[in-house]
């Protein structure tokens, strides 16, 4: 590995997902302090000039959103040769934007729930607007689906849509309806999600909820969700692992990501979608998976340092 010294944290940012950023770049500054390095942490909102990070042996990317996961962070980095934590830009555009995923896991013959995607959503002038369109023809047989931007985190945007009326309902309450959409297949099933740090997955994650699903408020506010080491038997934990790997190369990862998944009632596995800067918060589930494989938090993040070479 090249000998680093002087690391910076770069977190923040103006995305909705500032306040996870912050707290996990908090988090990783002081493991990488007790781990014996140099470090400072690095608000993305105050660089003037990319060229600042120069000073640093190496940059850990904890900021969240469109800004550290978008892809264009990491090209700027490479024009100016700083070293740094994860995925190189092409895959975090891969990554960020849910219908390529799709497009390379299909291609990549890696099952994930079938979908359709819409330039922007339609307006909807009262509650007693009737939608119809061919997305809605092709989603008949299932019972619900989901609705997701395109492009964005921390389930932001998301709804989980059973009929005419509640997929109205959803319009309403979008943030921004003016962008890429994609509609989904639910999938009724567990969720599971697989660290993945240098080629290497870490023990799998059960998530359970009592939300309709793993929303905003599952993942950062209720005290009700629970991340429970997966109680997999050896042929389904092969599985998992085998298809995360899979998905992790296929969209050309590096270092270290997640992968979240749904298995079904016939116990198939489909990949929803993969993070290339998952949260580091001490509740999040790559911290917590690493503690399933008796990892500390400051260990989990020497691994990630250690892989991004």
């Amino acid at each position: 590995m090249q000998k680093i010294n002087k690391i910076g944290v770069l977190y923040g940012g103006s995305s909705s997902e500032r306040e996870i950023s912050i707290q996990s770049g908090e988090g990783v500054h002081k493991a990488i302090l007790d781990l014996g390095y140099n470090s400072d942490l690095i608000e993305f909102n105050n660089l003037k000039d990319l060229s600042e990070l120069s000073n640093y042996d190496f940059i850990f990317i904890a900021l969240h959103g469109f800004e550290g996961e978008g892809g264009q962070i990491q090209k700027n980095l490479d024009d100016l040769n700083i070293l740094y934590s994860g995925s190189n830009s092409q895959c975090c555009k891969n990554t960020w934007n849910k219908k390529l995923t799709k497009q390379i896991l299909n291609h990549n013959n890696i099952n994930t729930p079938i979908w359709y995607e819409v330039s922007k959503l339609p307006s909807v002038k009262s509650h007693h607007t009737k939608l119809s369109s061919s997305c809605f023809d092709m989603f008949r047989p299932f019972n619900a689906i989901f609705l997701k931007p395109q492009e964005d985190g921390s389930s932001i945007d998301i709804f989980k849509i059973t009929n005419d009326e509640n997929s109205i309902s959803a319009i309403q309450k979008c943030l921004n309806p003016n962008r890429p959409f994609i509609y989904e297949e639910y999938i009724s099933g567990k969720e599971f999600t697989v660290t993945i740090i240098d080629n290497i997955c870490l023990p799998p994650i059960e998530i359970i909820s009592k939300n309709e699903f793993y929303d905003y408020d599952a993942k950062y506010l209720s005290d009700d969700t629970l991340l429970i080491e997966a109680k997999l038997n050896k042929k389904e934990l092969i599985e998992i692992n085998s298809i995360s790997i899979n998905a992790f190369n296929a969209l050309n990862c590096k270092g270290w990501a997640r992968v979240d998944l749904i298995q079904d009632i016939d116990g198939e596995f489909y990949v929803i979608e993969i993070n290339t800067v998952p949260g580091m918060t001490s509740h999040s589930c790559v911290p917590k998976s690493g503690s399933f494989s008796g990892l500390s938090y400051n260990e989990v993040v020497e691994k990630i340092i250690d892989a991004s070479f």
